[in-house]
């Protein structure tokens, strides 16, 4: 079988403020709280999964409600997470919308041959708007506070920082079978990048180069992990017996109930994830009501009572 990875699946990042996190990415950002469950390693953290109208695989960012400290910025970590809009219209959009609301946007560029925007939510999570020139499907969500065509698209690239480019390109593109396509100069450091498939934003991973940097310290305001695209369980069992032929420690296939996964770290720590596209965020309610209620897989259902008690109110 010939392993390609389709682009990004979802993001997974840290915060601190459940009720602020969820004000910030559904009322300013516009995005679809499409699942509002609980970590399964941790269930007395929430996992709220932030989407597209039709909570649609690669356009999910995710956050595991912790009470860190703040971020310790550096680098061996993923520093800046791409939201795809369509045209220079909607970033002009963008920059007015997130200046009203009190956020420090940056001026728009072009990065990369890309028009972009830079801005931090509250936490000081680092985000990017990058103009995908309408690439791919789109599917606004009628309830979103922001009008269908400037809605955000998805996600993409993703931004990693790392002191020494070798070791993960290695796993980029011997292991992981990615491209290295061209690279770019950002801040005073070379930036790679690398794409699945027939790549485009959605399916880019950019490496910057900073060995001057510390070692970044994970916290709110910062990254867990990213997962990338697979078809379904058959292609997942084949990516694992790839990863255990590189002899790459990993997790195993771990059942997620809405994906299954399997998690493996790159030599400069960073954690990946594959995960399959399906079932989906709809396997355990309707698609019209995605997080409106709290969700859990089956195995955690019995304990519902227990987990409910444990969280704080999100409102």
């Amino acid at each position: 079988m010939s392993l390609s990875l389709a682009g990004i699946h979802h993001l997974t990042a840290i915060t601190a403020d459940a009720p602020g996190n969820l004000a910030f990415y559904t009322k300013v950002l516009g995005l679809r709280l499409v699942k509002k469950t609980v970590n399964q390693d941790d269930t007395s953290a929430y996992h709220l999964f932030y989407a597209d109208g039709l909570a649609t695989p690669g356009t999910d960012i995710t956050f595991f409600d912790w009470p860190a400290p703040r971020e310790r910025r550096g680098t061996n970590a993923i520093v800046a997470t791409g939201l795809r809009v369509s045209g220079q219209k909607s970033l002009e959009f963008w920059r007015k919308r997130l200046l009203e609301a009190g956020v420090d946007a940056a001026e728009i560029r072009v990065l990369d041959g890309r028009a972009s925007l830079d801005f931090q939510d509250a936490e000081g999570q680092r985000l990017r708007l990058v103009d995908d020139g309408g690439q791919g499907e789109a599917n606004p969500w009628d309830g979103s506070t922001v009008p269908p065509e400037h809605q955000i698209r998805g996600l993409g690239p993703i931004v990693l920082s790392v002191p020494d480019l070798g070791p993960t390109e290695a796993v980029l593109t011997v292991l992981m079978n990615m491209k290295k396509v061209r690279s770019y100069e950002e801040a005073g450091s070379t930036v790679h990048v690398f794409a699945m498939g027939e790549g485009r934003p959605a399916a880019e991973v950019h490496v910057a180069v900073e060995p001057h940097l510390p070692r970044a310290g994970q916290g709110a305001g910062g990254v867990h992990h990213v997962a990338f695209r697979t078809e379904n369980t058959e292609t997942l069992s084949a990516w694992a017996e790839r990863v255990r032929e590189y002899r790459v420690p990993s997790s195993g296939e771990v059942e997620r109930y809405y994906f299954r996964s399997l998690y493996f770290r790159e030599p400069n720590g960073i954690l990946f994830e594959i995960a399959t596209d399906g079932p989906g965020f709809a396997v355990d309610e309707p698609l019209e009501s995605l997080g409106e209620s709290l969700s859990l897989p089956p195995f955690l259902e019995p304990k519902r009572a227990v987990i409910e008690s444990n969280l704080k109110p999100l409102a």
